[in-house]
């Protein structure tokens, strides 16, 4: 019997098929009926997908069944500590560094005490146009979650 693959070489197979058949991340979600931000995250290892969704992929990008059964997986969820200086990583951390207490205080004026959950929560991101440069316009929809005592 052989090891499950890791999730991250699974995550390699998977991007380097899609770069080879030209295909983009929006293709691969419509073909799963998948949200956008979550399937690639749960290609690249974050998520675990149904065995229907792994199929699918695995399918639509030639890969085989090893690769689906990594793609099922429970994940260790994190970000290896190596990408953390990419530069669009980075700049996602600077402006938490630089905002977040703010957002922290207008949510807690908002909504009172407690947290936005990353677990009841979904992402979204689109493109605006902007005459001085599109904009990223990134949206982080979150359950509010009390603190009980």
């Amino acid at each position: 019997m052989t090891p499950i693959m890791p999730k991250a070489d699974a995550a390699e197979l998977v991007v380097a098929a899609r770069i080879r058949k030209k295909l983009s991340w929006s293709d691969i979600a419509a073909e799963i009926d998948a949200p956008l931000v979550w399937c690639v995250a749960a290609l690249l290892g974050q998520h675990p997908m149904s065995a229907a969704q792994a199929e699918r992929v695995c399918a639509l990008l030639d890969l085989d069944a090893a690769v689906g059964e990594s793609l099922q997986l429970q994940p260790a969820r994190g970000i290896d500590p190596a990408m953390l200086s990419d530069p669009t990583i980075y700049r996602f951390q600077e402006a938490l560094a630089v905002y977040g207490p703010a957002i922290k205080e207008l949510i807690h004026e908002e909504f009172g005490d407690g947290i936005m959950s990353a677990i009841n929560f979904n992402v979204d991101i689109r493109r605006r146009q902007d005459p001085d440069g599109d904009r990223v316009v990134v949206t982080f929809d979150g359950k509010f979650l009390d603190y009980r005592w």
